[in-house]
């Protein structure tokens, strides 16, 4: 299978990258946060910075979706006890800008996960197009709920690997404290799995020259 230079964007935890490292490829990933693993295959900084460095067919993306998910808009009208409207609509351009430039950054196979976005943050981002599908990690041995949009470019949609008992919105239901976002966003390993072996092999196979 042809080695393919895959970029994970907005991931510190290393769990994508490494699925995908496993399965043979040349993996990084790139997050404001270093990586909690201390990999030296992980690039701290700003993705769109690296987005044009010749990445080999595949982004992963996974950028915050704090004020583009449907469960937070009514945050837009009626703000939290610390923060201004003004606030929260620039917040959510920021959200919007990064992943519309994730979404349409100069590489040929794109896949960008996100919750259900509400209109505002449709409107704003370019070229937009509905997900191609939505997964839950109880379709990828998690006995969880915690609905995933796929936006994709140029690859096929995941398909279970593993579908399991269990529906517990565990995510949803995590205690306050200062780590809680982390945790929100930590990525499941078993759809890290299926993406590496599923997108991965796809995308060799399409990048592979003609015998």
């Amino acid at each position: 299978m042809q080695m393919l230079r895959v970029l994970v964007a907005c991931e510190f935890s290393g769990i994508v990258r490494r699925a995908f490292a496993h399965h043979g490829h040349d993996a990084w990933s790139c997050d404001l946060l270093p990586a909690e693993d201390r990999s030296n295959k992980h690039i701290v900084g700003d993705v769109r910075a690296i987005l044009d460095d010749g990445w080999d067919l595949l982004v992963v993306a996974h950028p915050p979706c704090t004020r583009l998910c449907n469960s937070g808009v009514r945050w837009l009208s009626v703000p939290p006890a610390s923060k201004t409207l003004d606030q929260m609509w620039r917040e959510l351009d920021e959200g919007a800008a990064l992943f519309s430039d994730l979404w349409n950054a100069p590489i040929e196979r794109i896949a960008v996960e996100n919750p259900v976005m509400h209109r505002h943050a449709k409107e704003r981002i370019r070229n937009y197009r509905e997900p191609a599908q939505s997964v839950q990690p109880w379709q990828f041995g998690h006995g969880e709920t915690k609905r995933t949009c796929l936006w994709l470019k140029n690859l096929p949609p995941l398909v279970p690997t593993n579908i399991v008992a269990g529906r517990t919105p565990r995510v949803h239901h995590m205690s306050p404290g200062p780590d809680r976002w982390k945790e929100r966003s930590r990525f499941f390993p078993g759809i890290a799995e299926a993406m590496a072996d599923q997108w991965g092999g796809y995308a060799a196979e399409q990048a592979r020259p003609a015998a």
